[in-house]
């Protein structure tokens, strides 16, 4: 099982706090991001460090979850040893199992599943594990569902020091530790759509004679197209419609199967489903990719667990009376069908028809950025003819070469600590970074007084070293905790990595770069005693811009196309932000100063281009997907990754390709966060001159209020004569 990039840093989370004094992790995941991945992984990852751990994953009681969460581990985990309720009764608990249980059946009034003498019975074998030296971790799953009484009478029985609770919608739990799947990587990653559209192309004034027939128009117009683009792209797929009715709506129920039934839909001829309470249709094959239902009817709820990645448009109904908001409802239309983003706009989109005004505000306050109003804009005819060469990676795979990753860390030692040949001058110079070499383990602690438990006071004490002699049957579980934390700081296995490090610093190998002799002990201690140091240095390793390192790829692992700005654009907008300027010098008719989503440097920098004169057009480009200009490079370790170019511009007659980057405050610090910056620059700069066009990174410098642009040698010194005023540089 591979692990996207996000969820490899979800895990590393997870691991980092369960190391810290909180009893309540909370995970907080979107809908789509693969939480019960993450969460399999981590489990069997933490067993392997951590002997003598069980882990109970509680659910609630709709749906069978509990089953489904184990037959997904099943699937994940290979030899992974799972156990459901009827499981432990009959055989109580063992070191490494994962259990998953409906609490429900354990204390749900009125619910048979657990006699009395059965449940005496259930804590029986906690009490009988607890006394074999066994210890608990509790995983709440749909914890939104589950921060009741009786599901912590449950928890209470385990006696457990370590709670996680996951859901996308969590409660808040004060002095517990927080772990925020970021929603803009699961996009990135493309497991879930990048943009929710809201009432694509409505006008400002609407009249119509039945607003539920107007909705489902829009919304069969949308499976219309959506569909058609993906026979197009020979996409085995089709779209479903997800109809939302109120609760006690069974007038609007007969209306919405009645307005289907004339368009050919029905529950008969398989097109039309429903789910309800007391009424099933067509459910059976439902999430299969190429289902023949093409529309579902549902009440306000949908049953916990259920997911149907082709789901890709809402159409929430109202009767007299506005519903309270819930995003586990959008989430039903997130995921991408196949777990990947298409690279079309409209297929890389979900959406929602609603005239539910509280429906629609609660989307935006609770998605953000990720819920915009849209517009079709069209390109103008002058622009049509404009092409520039696109590449994009050929190579499928997003494993890294471990033969790159090992030089480029060697590298890195040797550019940033100066290390050589001579392993006697590495260690004076590893130690002088602060590295320990020890055949000890070092762990440290404070001595002192306080009034206040905070950060500032614990540095004010006496730091205190304390060492203990190595052992390697109860510190080689640490060890591989340790690089596996290392190798998830660049999605590399545990194997891999372990033998990086091997590589590097262990007397027995035959790496010419070697920068240690250490026997395989002393490798154990080295890993333990500066994990930190390393995570730093192998992550920064795979960004920086290192003597010799590759950057560009050979001719057949590059594919180049022709690239005309698009026809037409999804464009998302603000409709609440006060400035609704049309910009008159975009490319699309109808652009508006309240595009969203815009970093702040992107909208100063739309706004220097609509005013200066020698700026003739601007075109913002994409940031995934084939229709978008693309450059490709490849990170330190091998790994293939297209670069999007924020903006194409002509100046007097000339193309220019603009990236912008977080800008400089007030005191010249940096504010790019991103480590790929240098190495995308140099990319940049070499796509430039290979093409005979110009261009440059541009930054927002705060101190001076304007904006700067970077075009010969990268540098993050807003103060270095390679940053230049863009006006004059323009003008």
């Amino acid at each position: 099982m591979e692990l996207r990039e996000f969820q490899l840093t979800a895990v590393k989370e997870l691991f980092e706090a369960m190391e810290k004094s909180a009893q309540e992790i909370i995970l907080k995941s979107p809908t789509g991001s693969g939480k019960t991945i993450i969460l399999t992984y981590f489990m069997q990852q933490y067993m392997l460090s951590y002997p003598n751990t069980v882990f109970i994953w509680l659910t609630p009681g709709k749906g069978s979850l509990e089953e489904q969460s184990k037959a997904k581990m099943d699937r994940y985990i290979h030899m992974s040893q799972t156990k459901l309720l009827p499981d432990v009764m009959t055989s109580g608990f063992d070191e490494n199992d994962s259990c998953f249980i409906n609490w429900e059946k354990l204390n749900k009034k009125g619910n048979n599943a657990l006699k009395e003498s059965e449940r005496t019975n259930f804590i029986e074998h906690i009490n009988r594990a607890l006394k074999n030296g066994l210890r608990f971790v509790i995983v709440v799953d749909e914890s939104h569902q589950n921060n009741t009484v009786k599901a912590d009478e449950i928890i209470q029985y385990f006696h457990t020091k370590k709670i996680i609770r996951c859901s996308a919608t969590p409660r808040g739990i004060a002095g517990a530790e927080i772990i925020d799947i970021p929603e803009e990587e699961v996009i990135v990653a493309g497991l879930i759509k990048k943009m929710l559209v809201i009432n694509e192309n409505f006008e400002q004034i609407i009249q119509t004679e039945n607003q539920i027939n107007y909705l489902l128009e829009r919304a069969c117009a949308k499976h219309r197209e959506i569909r058609s683009a993906l026979l197009q792209n020979d996409i085995q797929v089709n779209p479903l419609i997800i109809i939302q009715l109120p609760n006690n709506s069974d007038l609007l129920q007969n209306t919405v199967e009645q307005w289907f039934e004339k368009k050919g839909w029905t529950y008969e001829n398989g097109q039309l489903a429903v789910w309800l309470s007391n009424q099933h249709e067509n459910l059976e094959k439902i999430e299969e990719l190429d289902s023949p239902a093409s529309a579902i009817i549902i009440k306000q709820a949908v049953a916990t667990g259920w997911d149907c990645p082709r789901a890709q448009i809402l159409v929430k109904l109202r009767d007299n009376m506005d519903e309270t908001f819930e995003i586990q409802t959008i989430g039903r239309i997130r995921r991408m069908a196949e777990a990947k983003h298409y690279g079309i706009e409209l297929l890389d989109s979900c959406y929602l028809y609603t005239f539910d005004e509280k429906f629609t505000e609660g989307v935006k306050l609770s998605m953000g950025k990720g819920a915009l109003d849209a517009s079709t804009l069209f390109l103008k005819k002058d622009y049509v003819n404009i092409s520039l060469t696109s590449e994009h990676r050929t190579m499928v795979t997003d494993h890294r070469d471990p033969q790159k990753a090992l030089l480029a860390i060697a590298k890195y030692f040797e550019h940033t600590i100066k290390t050589g040949t001579n392993r006697t001058e590495n260690t004076l110079l590893l130690r002088t970074a602060g590295f320990v070499i020890s055949d000890d383990i070092y762990r440290h602690t404070y001595s002192g007084e306080t009034a206040t438990i905070n950060k500032a006071a614990v540095s004010d004490m006496n730091k205190i070293a304390v060492t203990e002699k190595l052992n390697t049957h109860t510190h080689g579980r640490e060890y591989h905790q340790k690089i596996g934390k290392l190798g998830m700081e660049i999605g590399m296995g545990y194997s891999y990595m372990n033998t990086i490090i091997r590589r590097l610093f262990e007397k027995n190998s035959n790496y010419n770069r070697k920068i240690l002799n250490l026997d395989l002990k002393q490798v154990y201690s080295f890993v333990i005693n500066n994990t930190e140091r390393l995570r730093h240095i192998i992550r920064e390793a795979m960004a920086m811009e290192i003597a010799q390192m590759q950057l560009q790829f050979d001719a057949n692992q590059v594919s180049k196309n022709i690239f005309k700005i698009p026809q037409t654009c999804l464009f998302t907008y603000d409709k609440l932000s006060k400035g609704q300027i049309e910009m008159k010098k975009n490319v699309y008719s109808g652009y508006l100063s309240s595009a969203e989503p815009r970093s702040s440097g992107e909208r100063i920098f739309e706004k220097f281009c609509e005013q200066v004169s020698s700026i003739e057009w601007i075109y913002k480009n994409g940031d995934k997907g084939s229709e978008y200009l693309s450059i490709v490079y490849n990170d330190n370790s091998g790994k293939q990754r297209n670069f999007f170019p924020d903006y194409i511009i002509c100046v007097q007659g000339e193309i220019w390709i603009i990236e912008t980057k977080g800008g400089f405050d007030r005191k010249g610090n940096s504010q790019d966060i991103d480590i790929f910056s240098p190495k995308k620059f140099e990319v940049l700069k070499n796509y430039l001159e290979r093409y005979n066009l110009k261009g440059g990174f541009v930054r927002y410098d705060n101190k001076s209020n304007e904006l700067c642009i970077c075009t010969e040698k990268y540098s993050d010194n807003v103060d270095s004569s390679e940053w230049q005023l863009l006006s004059n540089v323009i003008l």
